[in-house]
């Protein structure tokens, strides 16, 4: 029985690689993966999934009104679909993710989704938020903060300072965000200085 997955972390977990190498044992073993991104995230371009270490595929892009039970059935009538994969599913809107658990439950094909759960400011993305309401299995891809304990918290860093006033999606990387134990987080320490 196909389930919906809910893998989160903070930054520099390794969220990405993770659902490269889903994709690629899929393939390997000759079966169809449909892999999806949203086009907010073009930090690597539109359409491309970048791990840090530089391992990349191609994915489908997605936007607010994409309907991804319909994309999902369009790749059907090509040829079975054996896993649906998404990369940033903190982007994705209370609809996609309705959309994801159909999928799951009417064509029984598992989704593995991919993302953050807190945003900067330590408030659930609307995609997270559905996620965690939907998702069949939850489970966390662990990361360290620089003191070595584990990383729940995500901080943005604007001019070399901690910020945590701001929209809540500006994309960026390792020059805009550190990941934090929730010590470090709360007393807006980013290193041993």
């Amino acid at each position: 029985m196909a389930q919906l997955y809910y893998r989160y972390s903070t930054m520099n977990a390794g969220k990405s690689i993770e659902l490269i190498k889903v994709a690629y044992n899929y393939e390997e073993r000759g079966k169809k993966v449909m892999t999806l991104a949203p086009s907010i995230d073009d930090r690597y371009g539109k359409g491309i999934i970048t791990s840090r270490i530089g391992i990349q595929r191609e994915a489908i892009q997605i936007n607010d009104e994409t309907n991804i039970l319909k994309l999902f059935m369009e790749e059907e009538a090509k040829g079975h679909v054996d896993c649906v994969l998404i990369d940033e599913c903190q982007f994705l809107k209370k609809h996609h993710v309705q959309e994801l658990v159909e999928i799951v439950d009417s064509f029984n094909v598992p989704v593995l989704a991919y993302g953050l759960k807190n945003d900067f400011k330590n408030e659930l993305f609307e995609g997270s938020y559905y996620m965690l309401v939907y998702a069949d299995k939850i489970e966390e891809i662990k990361t360290i903060c620089w003191c070595g304990r584990k990383a729940t918290m995500v901080a943005r860093i604007v001019d070399g300072k901690f910020v945590k006033d701001g929209e809540q999606v500006v994309i960026g990387g390792n020059d805009m965000y550190v990941s934090l134990c929730r010590k470090h987080y709360n007393d807006g320490r980013l290193g041993e200085d």
